[in-house]
Formats: structure tokens, C-alpha cells, sequence
């Protein structure tokens, strides 16, 4: 619902001239005294009172009727239109005074109401003038009618507010069920009740990095009230806060909740109703605009594909905030270098679905972006595949997203550009790199510049930063060889002496591997326990390697059966089958990621049987390999 409006009269409405009745009062001298009358509507509108329908509502949908009445002579009944009804599509106004009315001496707007059929009244209030100008509005969603006429309170959230107020009441409801239906409104008037008690004000609480210069509200502002033992929600306006600002230097607020960010630096803004302290808190880091250009890309073109950069022809990016996303972008000048300012972001998305990148094919191994930003407790950046459909939501799209911060790798800093390079590898989330068709940048700071964003080829780094996969699998179904996440069975050794590779045992943040050097062929033998593997169905090995991985380069996996009499020995009852996996094969063999196999045991053909498993051969043509979670399962 739209809080514009155009104006409607309801009904015809008698207003009553009113006289001065008192021979006391020199009206030349002294001033009216405050109207404190309390009726909105009882039998009739109260004095001065009259109904203006929200825009694009059912204009005629508000009228006085005299069959249907809680008391007295009359009642307003409200028609809520079907849907698809060509005279609006949902009811709602407000009832607003020509003369504004003190109502600091009440605690709550009351009335009575009735539906012909249970319903749930989307939102009742007071305090909207129907102007767009409303500083005291107050309301409660999600009202439950009823067949049967019921009293309704609606709590003030601070009635000293309301010295000179013309919003006496409003409402809104729509279909329900897909119907129209009716409701009936009686003795609307403000009274002190009570049984509202305790009142509980909030703000929500936010951590926001900002930049000087912008201004962000505070938002969230509500009032829990006990109303007759029951708690009861009231989102109020900011304007019955009082704020205070923890360093004026930072941030100023306003008594709307505007918050004005004049300086770099830490300000918590919080809030009271009355005396009450309100829960909940904002606070805020704000730097000053960047003053200097992010730093000029110096990589070869032909080693790049660019997004954005002054550097660089970029290519087709169809937008840099998507219809869906919750973000406002600007093209700026940063030191005479264009860059792209993001402004109240939650989330923005940057497509080039008319042209996905094919990164793989380019050989790209490495994303880049230059970012600003105000506050570097977090700072997301997801990659999203559409896969080989080429389109959203085709079932093979994938993505990954990074979070930096202060502590990441690389770490952020706030107030200053910070140049993000991440190799490719890092977003293991993403299925594929062959139809990357978006970029959704989001986190702590609503304010962000960027700059310099592209894709290359870099070099490939010598050892893995990240580890392989956590697996999942339930340590009941898993025959373990080698992995942290399970216990393992006996190995007799990584490296048998026959073998022609070295192998060393590492950690990569703080998971155990198994790097081999200078591999052509490696043997890993568990001969003194072979393994019955007849109820397995898997093979599983993760793999990384920095080595070049583009064909004819292969690696090999072979898995050897000793046969019922458990030793090797060329006889008939030994068996044994290897696989090659290369850059086209699946998964394909990558360089600089983990790559994980997820084998079938049927598809080692000459394993004539799996109850004796003695030896797991390695090879190929990766010089370097990492190894990770050695397997089966079920």
C-alpha cells in the first residue's frame, strides 16, 4: 500500500458550526482551547472528520449503514473488493480532521468491528494524515476479525506526541482467499484504557559501513505493549523516538531517524521513548570517499577478459544492478578514472547472460576487482554457471560464493582500494567456469566503489591454500584409507619401494595431505590387512596438482586384488584395473584445484573380485600431486 493518495468524501457529513457557550472568556484575548474531542466515528463522523481513500484503493468502498450496528443508529461498512474488481484493488483510507485534535490525553485508539466472514485485516493505525507527511504514525498488522462484533485497542506509543494531530484513523485490507468480503467498523474514538500496560520500544539493530556523506535512517522502530496480558505489536514512526547520536563528529540523527553521516569514524545510534530505553542499536563505521584511483592493471590484454576497466575493452555486461536486486549504482570519476559506486546495497547484481564467459577455455585461472569500502567486516562476491543450457534455473547452474574481511585471504582494508585476486579454484561451488552469466557483489557496507573488474590467466600457485572437500558420507558406509574425517584402516605404506615417486606429509590450513614429488608411478600398499570391499560400491580420492593438466597430460588410478590367498603373485586368483582421467574426461583433471573422484567400482571391469584388495597404483603424467580422502564407500 501506497501512503500517496487523492482525496474522497465517503459520505456527506453534517458538520456542526460550533460557539463559543462560556461568558467568561475574552475570545479576543485569550486562545481556543485545545480540541480533545475523542470521536472518530458514532453513528456519524465526528466533527470535522472526513474519509480519504488511499490511491488506487476502491474509492466507494467506505459507507454509512444503518442495518448493521454495534450501537446506536449506524455503523461503516467497508467493502472489500474481489479481486480483479475494476474500482481498486483492495479497501483503505484515512480518516483525517480539519481541525487538529490533542489527543495527549488518551492511550489508545479503540473500536469495534465484525467481518462476514473470519478475516485478517491487513493493518489498522492512527497517525496518517493522508499527506505523505505523517510523523506519528502508528499500526497494527494482521488484526483478526471476526463474525461476531469485537473491541479492538490499539495502543499510542507515546501519546504526548499528538499535542495537534490530524491522522485520526486508517486501515487497509485486501481480498482474502481470492473474495471480496465486509467488514463493519462502530465507535472509533480514542480513550485511556487500562489495560495497556509495559510499554517495550525497539529499534532494529544494524551494523552498517557507511561513507560521509550519506545519510541512512534508522529502521525497525516498534512498541510492545501489554494489552490486557497480551503482548501486542505496534510499528510506530521514528518520530515518537528521541535519538542520540554516540559521536556527533560521525553521525547526527534527526528526530525522523535520519541519520546524517558528517565524519569518518565509530558513532552508535540509540534510542528512547519517553524515559523508556529502547532495545536495539545502529552502529556505524564511516571513511571518507575514496580521493585516489584504484591501481592501474598492468597484465598483457590478451591474458585478460574484462567487465570493467579503463585499461581494457571490456565485454558485454547487460547490467551492473538487475531489476531483482536491492542496490543503487552510478557511474563516477574517482582521480579522473571511471569507476562504479554502489549506494544502499544489500545485494546487487551484475549479468552478462546475453553473452556468458567461457573462462575455461580462455584458461582463465584468476578473478579480479578492485573495491572501496567503508567498512571491511565482510565483503561477499558470489560467481554464478548457468551451465551448458545457457540459461537461469535450466537444473545444471552452479555457483560459489567468497566472503573477505579483515582477517581473509587477501584481507581487507577499510577506507582504501583494496586489489582482490582469487584464483578460480577458490569457488569450488561452481560446477563449471564455461557459462558464467553473473557477478553478485553484497556485505557490511552499503556504500562500495569498483573498479578494474576481470578475469585472466596468471600463474598457477605451487600448493593448494585451501583444503579438499570436507566429505560427508557416514563413517558406517566408509572404508577409510586416508582422511581426517574418518578413522583409517591400516597402510602399510604411501610409497612402497618398488615405487618411482617421494612422498611427504603436509598440512593445508590444518588438514592433513599427502604431497607427492617427482611421481611417474606410486605404490600404496595395505598387503598385511587387504581390504573386503564386496558391500562397497565407491572408490573416492581428492586430488591437486599445479602441474599443466591440458591434454595428452593423464592421471591413472589403479586398484590391485591379491585374490583369495592374499598375496601377490601373478597367479590366477589376482586381479586389477586402471583408469585414466584427463582434462576431458569426468570430473576433468584440473590444475590448481581440487579435483574429486567419485568412482563406481563396476567401473574397474578387470577387478574379478573386491574381497581382497591389497595395492592402489597411482601415475601419470602430474609430476606434483596432492592427495586427500582415500576411500570406499557405499
Amino acid at each position: 500500500m501506497t501512503t500517496k493518495s487523492r482525496f474522497f468524501i465517503a459520505a456527506a457529513i453534517a458538520v456542526a458550526s460550533l460557539a463559543a457557550t462560556g461568558c467568561d472568556r475574552d475570545s479576543a484575548t485569550e486562545p481556543a482551547p485545545p480540541n480533545t474531542d475523542p470521536t472518530v466515528f458514532s453513528d456519524n463522523f465526528g466533527d470535522n472528520v472526513t474519509y480519504q481513500a488511499f490511491l488506487d484503493s476502491k474509492v466507494d468502498a467506505v459507507t454509512i449503514v444503518t442495518n448493521e450496528r454495534y450501537e446506536g443508529t449506524a455503523s461503516l461498512k467497508v467493502t472489500v473488493p474481489a479481486p480483479g474488481d475494476p474500482a481498486g484493488g483492495f479497501a483503505g483510507g484515512a480518516f483525517t480532521t480539519t481541525e487538529a485534535r490533542d489527543l495527549s490525553g488518551y492511550n489508545a485508539l479503540t473500536f469495534w468491528a465484525k467481518a462476514s466472514m473470519a478475516a485478517t485485516l491487513d493493518v489498522a493505525g492512527l497517525g496518517n494524515d493522508n499527506t505523505a507527511t505523517s510523523l506519528y504514525e502508528a499500526k497494527w498488522s494482521g488484526i483478526a476479525l471476526t463474525t461476531t462484533w469485537t473491541k479492538y485497542v490499539i495502543p499510542i506509543p507515546l501519546a504526548a506526541k499528538l499535542s495537534s494531530e490530524d491522522g485520526l484513523f486508517f486501515f487497509a485490507e485486501g481480498p482474502e482467499s481470492g473474495i471480496g468480503y465486509d467488514v463493519w467498523f462502530d465507535e472509533i474514538m480514542f480513550e485511556t484504557v487500562s489495560t495497556v500496560r509495559n510499554p517495550r520500544p525497539a529499534i532494529a539493530t544494524q551494523t552498517l559501513g557507511v561513507e560521509v556523506g550519506e545519510m541512512v535512517s534508522v529502521g525497525g522502530t516498534t512498541v510492545t505493549f501489554d494489552v490486557g496480558g497480551t503482548d501486542q505489536l505496534i510499528e510506530a514512526f521514528p518520530g515518537y523516538f528521541t535519538f542520540s547520536s554516540s559521536n556527533q563528529s560521525v553521525a547526527t540523527v534527526s528526530a525522523d531517524g535520519a541519520i546524517d553521516v558528517v565524519g569518518a569514524g565509530n558513532a552508535m545510534i540509540t534510542a528512547k521513548l519517553g524515559t523508556v530505553d529502547a532495545t536495539g542499536a545502529v552502529e556505524l563505521t564511516a571513511a571518507a570517499a575514496p580521493t585516489s584511483a584504484a591501481a592501474a592493471p598492468t597484465l598483457p590484454a590478451n591474458e585478460v577478459i574484462s567487465l570493467f576497466s579503463d585499461i581494457y575493452n571490456d565485454v558485454t555486461v547487460d547490467t551492473w544492478s538487475a531489476v531483482w536486486d536491492q542496490a543503487d549504482v552510478a557511474d563516477v570519476q574517482v582521480a579522473g578514472d571511471a569507476a562504479k559506486k554502489y549506494t544502499n546495497l544489500v545485494f546487487a547484481g551484475i549479468e552478462f547472460t546475453s553473452q556468458t564467459i567461457d573462462a575455461d577455455a580462455f584458461g582463465a585461472t584468476h578473478f579480479h576487482m578492485d573495491v572501496w569500502v567503508p567498512d571491511a567486516t565482510a565483503f561477499k562476491l558470489k560467481l554464478v554457471d548457468f551451465g551448458a543450457d545457457g540459461a537461469f534455473g535450466g537444473g545444471d547452474d552452479s555457483e560459489h560464493e567468497i566472503t573477505l574481511s579483515e582477517t581473509s585471504t587477501p584481507a581487507l582494508t577499510a577506507g582504501d582500494w583494496n586489489s582482490v585476486d582469487i584464483p578460480l579454484a577458490n569457488f569450488t561451488g561452481l560446477g563449471s567456469r564455461a557459462h558464467l552469466a553473473q557477478l553478485i557483489l553484497s556485505g557490511s557496507s552499503r556504500t562500495i566503489y569498483v573498479d578494474n573488474v576481470y578475469l585472466y590467466i596468471g600463474a598457477a600457485p605451487d600448493a593448494p591454500t585451501t583444503p579438499a572437500p570436507t566429505p560427508t558420507v557416514p563413517e558406517a558406509d566408509v572404508i577409510s584409507l586416508f582422511s581426517n574425517a574418518y578413522t583409517d584402516v591400516t597402510v602399510d605404506t604411501w610409497s612402497a619401494v618398488w615405487d618411482q615417486a617421494d612422498v611427504a606429509d603436509e598440512q593445508v590450513a590444518g588438514d592433513d595431505v599427502k604431497r607427492y614429488t617427482g611421481l611417474v608411478f606410486a605404490g600404496i600398499e595395505f598387503t598385511s590387512q587387504t581390504i573386503d570391499a564386496s558391500a562397497m560400491t565407491h572408490f573416492h580420492m581428492d586430488i591437486w596438482t599445479p602441474d599443466p593438466t591440458a591434454d595428452p597430460a593423464a592421471f591413472k588410478i589403479k586398484l590391485v586384488d591379491f585374490g583369495p590367498n592374499g598375496t601377490f603373485d601373478g597367479g590366477p586368483d589376482d586381479s586389477e584395473h586402471e583408469l585414466t582421467f584427463t582434462a576431458s574426461s569426468n570430473p576433468p583433471l584440473a590444475t590448481g584445484s581440487w579435483v574429486s573422484f567419485e568412482i563406481p567400482l563396476t567401473d574397474f571391469t578387470g577387478l574379478v573380485e573386491k574381497a581382497h584388495l591389497a595395492q592402489l597404483i597411482i601415475s601419470g603424467d602430474p609430476n606434483t600431486v596432492y592427495v586427500d580422502n582415500v576411500y570406499l564407500h557405499k
